[in-house]
């Protein structure tokens, strides 16, 4: 018996272990283990990224031209029975323009949607797919199939809602023990161990979910964290938005981590309420980070948006995760409802004066099937019509600010985070007399006058940019103090810079860094650094070459 083909896409955004298809991996491995499809179907995942050179070229001649390329690359010019897509904000457009054509020219293949776009607004997809599926798609998905190559489609609507998961513990097909995904071709993996969040944001999809957490077993986990140790899987995203919901499994996984994956770096996203001593020290156990979503430090923004805050508490347990030596960092989104450009700006000072590794911050999207979508009106928000759903203003944000916050949003990600400057940031900003925010403004107007350019199209966008992103800091630095009148502490300045560069660099990349100094690299990494002006008039000059190594640092010849 000829077998169905089924082709399970995915439209990536970014070539990244962070953007590898898990969602359609997921949905292709269950139809491989599920009784009703698997001797009938020969299932595919196959996936193209936005950063395709192909994919690229084609989308400057033409929107037709580059659904031509995914359609090329999605079908490897083969005819399928099923074609099935995984949307989210990013692929939307492509992928009902890609459903439309394939329809177009095999008019007997049935499209079937699913995803968080199609889950947030179902009805919207139903002029470009056969078939539209909503919330976890592992049992109603092959269930789908199974109807429709037996002829069972009577009484069948085209869109289908998954059940409420009631169990506490998931038993599905795991994408990667199967074989369907292999993380080492993304160098990284994605790795759910629970799904659901105990919390309603509203501006989030578990808004509207039903509040409580359900957990993959223990047996699963074991057994893909040893797929991830045979492979040799650099590094790991946890996508649980909760993941110290419960401390104590949360505890006995990092154990299990530490035990079998040693030299994989994990990160995680927690919230900073349930993080203790016990819980920062398991952490520390093991190469990783953490991500905090803030959001903003106004307690009357978030109570908005239906997230709880105690601000004495999160900077309590911040500080014990300072203390421990735990990689943290925070998110931040401007353009909340009740929020303002000044509180925004606030909430970016209280962020960085809590010296995270980095600060991402992001425009509010107000996406269709949370919360925050049906209060909008009520709320005063206006945003796009289409994603990715930016807020456009509100009435406390204007469009104006909104751009404001933007360039400030770019300023940091480039000078703060490319620029790994958390070891000296805030006190360079207080040396110069500034608040963190100031000072990034600063550099916007400075990046604008020097390069002629607007930060809003600065090319520099990833970690492999930093010493470019190196050299402008130190231009910029060397012309404030030229401006303070105090050129003398630049070359200080520019140590620190330079020295806490090479030793973040070859943390990250494991490859050895050697420099160029002006002064002793012990007098460097001392506490009197954090007063430039005192140091400069107190420590000898002492030029030299520092080899930085596996984490220490050692004096060489030139």
């Amino acid at each position: 018996m000829n077998k169905s083909l089924a082709i399970c896409s995915s439209i990536l955004i970014e070539t990244s272990p962070q953007s590898l298809p898990l969602g359609a991996a997921c949905i292709a491995s269950a139809l491989k283990a599920n009784s009703k499809t698997k001797n009938i179907l020969c299932v595919e995942l196959n996936d193209i990224s936005k950063e395709d050179s192909d994919f690229q070229n084609a989308e400057k001649i033409s929107f037709e031209k580059s659904v031509e390329i995914l359609k090329q690359k999605l079908l490897k010019n083969q005819k399928p029975d099923f074609f099935l897509a995984s949307i989210y904000v990013w692929n939307r457009k492509e992928f009902e323009a890609l459903s439309i054509c394939i329809k177009k020219e095999f008019p007997s293949c049935v499209t079937i949607c699913g995803g968080p776009e199609v889950t947030a607004n179902p009805f919207s997809f139903e002029k470009s797919f056969d078939y539209i599926t909503t919330g976890p798609g592992e049992e109603i998905v092959p269930d789908l199939i199974s109807k429709i190559l037996e002829g069972r489609t009577e009484g069948l609507t085209n869109i289908i809602k998954a059940n409420p998961q009631e169990n506490e513990i998931l038993n599905l097909n795991s994408p990667y023990l199967d074989g369907t995904l292999d993380p080492a071709k993304y160098g990284g993996a994605l790795w759910e161990l629970a799904r659901g969040c105990p919390f309603k944001c509203s501006y989030c999809f578990e808004s509207k979910g039903e509040n409580k957490i359900s957990y993959f077993p223990m047996e699963r986990i074991k057994k893909e964290l040893d797929l991830f140790a045979e492979k040799k899987i650099p590094q790991v995203f946890v996508l649980d938005p909760t993941y110290n919901a419960d401390k104590k499994r949360a505890i006995e996984i990092l154990n299990l981590i530490a035990k079998k994956t040693p030299n994989t770096f994990y990160y995680f996203e927690a919230r900073a309420e349930f993080i203790d001593r016990e819980l920062a020290r398991a952490f520390t156990k093991i190469p990783c980070a953490l991500q905090f979503g803030l959001q903003s430090a106004d307690e009357d923004v978030l109570r908005l948006v239906h997230r709880g805050f105690n601000k004495k508490v999160f900077v309590k347990n911040v500080g014990i995760l300072n203390q421990e030596g735990v990689i943290f960092g925070f998110d931040l989104i401007y353009g909340l409802p009740g929020d303002t450009f000044k509180g925004f700006k606030q909430s970016m000072d209280f962020a960085l004066n809590l010296y995270p590794n980095n600060l991402e911050t992001f425009c509010l999207s107000v996406l269709p099937g949370t919360v925050l979508f049906d209060e909008a009106e009520k709320l005063n928000l206006h945003y796009e019509s289409e994603a990715p759903y930016h807020v456009l203003y509100t009435d406390k944000y204007s469009k104006e600010d909104l751009k404001f916050s933007s360039e400030l949003s770019l300023s940091c990600t480039l000078f703060y985070n490319i620029g790994r400057s958390v070891p000296w940031f805030i006190s360079f900003v207080r040396f110069f007399n500034d608040r963190p925010h100031k000072f990034l403004q600063k550099f916007i107007k400075w990046y604008e006058k020097v390069y002629k350019d607007s930060i809003l199209t600065c090319r520099f966008c990833s970690d492999d940019d930093y010493f470019e992103v190196q050299k402008m800091q130190l231009a910029f630095l060397k012309d404030l103090c030229h401006e303070k009148h105090c050129d003398n502490v630049f070359k200080v300045l520019e140590d620190i810079v330079i020295l806490n560069g090479a030793f973040s660099v070859n943390s990250s990349t494991g490859k050895s860094q050697k420099v160029q100094l002006k002064y002793h690299p012990d007098d460097l990494l001392s506490e009197y650094v954090l007063d430039p002006l005192f140091f400069v008039k107190n420590a000898k000059p002492y030029r030299c070459s520092v080899l930085v190594q596996n984490g220490d640092y050692r004096l060489v010849k030139n």
